[in-house]
């Protein structure tokens, strides 16, 4: 800590800070500076302390820049100067922290308007001008700052001796920094929110990757495009010698096997989920670079334990894993690849014991549950579709299916039936009650029987596309129609299924057929090892041809109404030691807690 200290009560007279916040010039190499970051104050450590502290501040936050000289651009500067060239040592780490968190609240007006910002202070100094330059050094700092994952030095490790003339570097210089002056410029988000939150282990890459997700989902400026995007869409790997076209602005490059590594490690947050699908869906060197690796369970396992968790998860994050997927499944060659990694005892499975089960199978059905999970509870037709998607990218491609994978594929088409059942059920009782009654609104069960009627359909042309294309590599899965063949029946002559139908009701004779020339009392086995030798027998050209099923992952229109409170929604939640007024917020709807 510093050599002069003080109590908050006491901020308002301090000659220090009136000098710092007054009109008279000082120079670079004044006395004043290490007078002033000598001296400290007792660190906020509640919601109280923080308000009592912004009070005591007030006056002092005023006087800065009130001058005709705009200070802020010159401010912004200085802070991007701080993040980008200061070297992250010991001493320096807790000046970087609050560096990056003044950058956020500078960039926190959004939190207090409705409406995305389309134009404000932030697009005025951070898209033209003299922060301009700073761009692709600034996304990659912050990109490193992730990727390092530097943990907070240990107390004592920032402390300087006092030097002997005065002069020079001051002791306590980054503690006197975080826990005093440098939080007069964060106060503008405080507010009452409690300080539960569990400790970060890197309060460094947390908060740059907070500020990095904000710049990234700015909105273009009338003039300009964001800068910070077009930085985030272009870079490469390090170990990529093309030369960047002249075309690209704010290039870099960066290491792209530590940004996997971390990027592998850190999908249990919201953030660092919500970073992955913004690299893959933008840059397409990194998408391109991801596919290729043959460590690719590293980052869908925890995307799939993500999903397998939906229900202790928030919807934004279970969206975003499952975009995820669809952008991975859009690319043949990892379709392919998943069914050859072998993984051993998935324990975070619970339903079933998974002592030996492919990627491909796993991720199939982990799918399958969130499909089930949401038909029982969220009923979010965005998800059902999605999640359809991509299984039908994959459906081409499926390979070895494991037993329990081709059960469930034939469950949820059975899940299926029912709930068509039991809608036309409805809607046929419901019609009969409005015979004898005209005053009874009818609900509207073509709407239901239209959305249920989709989903079947869909399930039927995954499960026809695996038939056409890869019937030979799938004996579990004609097994489990086989076993359930009755279910498709009442589909076989429904106008709607009809076309659909005739490969799947093909199948089912063919193999039904040769297992009743086997006799009665079949085992296990032996209906498998007739199963394959009828693949073999199957004349393919008896199997109708249908377009490729293929869908591709397209953003919304104005998809920054979607991501601009969600990004805000994490820096309230998960940004460290920045306190927000909940009662002032208004991008989203607070929670009721």
């Amino acid at each position: 800590m510093g050599s002069n200290s003080s109590r908050i009560g006491d901020l308002p007279k301090n000659e220090y800070l009136k000098k710092l916040s007054g009109t008279e010039f000082v120079s670079e190499n004044d006395p004043f500076w290490n007078q002033l970051l000598s001296f400290s104050f007792p660190a906020p450590t509640s919601s109280t302390d923080l308000k009592l502290l912004e009070e005591a501040t007030i006056s002092v936050c005023r006087s800065l820049g009130s001058d005709s000289e705009d200070l802020l651009e010159e401010l912004v500067c200085c802070l991007m100067q701080l993040i980008t060239d200061i070297p992250l040592i010991d001493i320096t780490y807790e000046i970087s922290v609050e560096a990056i968190s003044t950058m956020v609240v500078f960039l926190s007006c959004q939190l207090y308007h409705k409406e995305v910002l389309r134009q404000s202070i932030s697009h005025k100094y951070l898209m033209r001008g003299r922060c301009l330059p700073y761009t692709s050094k600034l996304v990659k700092t912050l990109l490193y700052n992730f990727i390092r994952q530097e943990k907070p030095p240990p107390p004592g490790a920032h402390v300087f001796s006092q030097q002997s003339d005065g002069g020079g570097l001051l002791y306590g210089l980054a503690s006197g920094v975080a826990s005093g002056l440098w939080t007069v410029f964060t106060l503008g988000g405080v507010g009452s929110k409690a300080a539960s939150a569990p400790a970060l282990a890197s309060p460094l890459a947390n908060q740059s990757l907070l500020l990095l997700l904000v710049l990234a989902n700015l909105t273009d400026a009338a003039d300009a495009p964001n800068p910070y995007r077009q930085a985030i869409m272009s870079f490469k790997n390090t170990q990529d010698n093309s030369p960047f076209p002249s075309s690209i602005p704010h290039a870099f490059q960066i290491n792209f096997n530590s940004l996997y590594t971390t990027l592998c490690e850190q999908q249990t947050s919201d953030q660092a989920t919500l970073l992955l699908y913004t690299l893959l869906h933008q840059n397409s060197n990194i998408r391109t670079y991801m596919l290729a690796r043959t460590d690719m369970e590293n980052l869908v396992l925890p995307i799939l334990e993500i999903l397998y968790h939906v229900e202790e998860r928030n919807s934004h994050h279970v969206y975003m894993a499952l975009i995820i997927l669809l952008i991975l499944t859009e690319d043949d060659g990892f379709n392919r690849s998943i069914h050859e990694v072998i993984l051993k005892n998935i324990t975070w499975y619970s339903e079933r014991v998974l002592t030996e089960i492919s990627l491909g199978s796993l991720l199939i059905l982990v799918v399958i549950r969130t499909i089930q999970y949401n038909m029982t509870r969220t009923r979010d037709k965005y998800l059902h579709t999605n999640c359809l998607a991509a299984l039908a990218n994959m459906s081409a491609q499926f390979r070895s299916l494991h037993q329990y994978a081709a059960q469930r594929i034939i469950s949820l088409f059975s899940l299926l039936s029912k709930k068509h059942n039991k809608v036309l059920e409805q809607a046929t009782q419901s019609l009969r009650g409005s015979l004898s009654s005209n005053d009874v609104p009818l609900p509207d069960y073509a709407q239901d029987l239209n959305v249920i009627e989709e989903v079947i359909r869909m399930m039927l042309e995954i499960i026809n596309s695996c038939l056409t294309t890869s019937l030979h590599h799938n004996p579990n899965l004609v097994y489990a129609l086989l076993y359930k063949r009755d279910l498709f029946e009442q589909f076989r002559t429904h106008p709607s299924f009809q076309d659909i139908m005739q490969n799947i009701d093909l199948v089912i004779t063919f193999f039904s057929s040769r297992l009743l020339q086997a006799g009665a009392e079949l085992s296990v086995e032996r209906v498998l090892e007739i199963i394959k030798q009828g693949i073999v027998a199957l004349p393919k050209d008896r199997l109708k041809k249908f377009p490729e099923l293929k869908f591709k992952y397209v953003e919304e229109e104005q998809p920054e109404e979607f991501f601009i409170p969600y990004v805000w929604s994490l820096v309230y939640s998960s940004a460290a030691g920045l306190y927000w007024s909940p009662q002032d917020i208004q991008l989203f709807t607070m929670d009721s807690d």
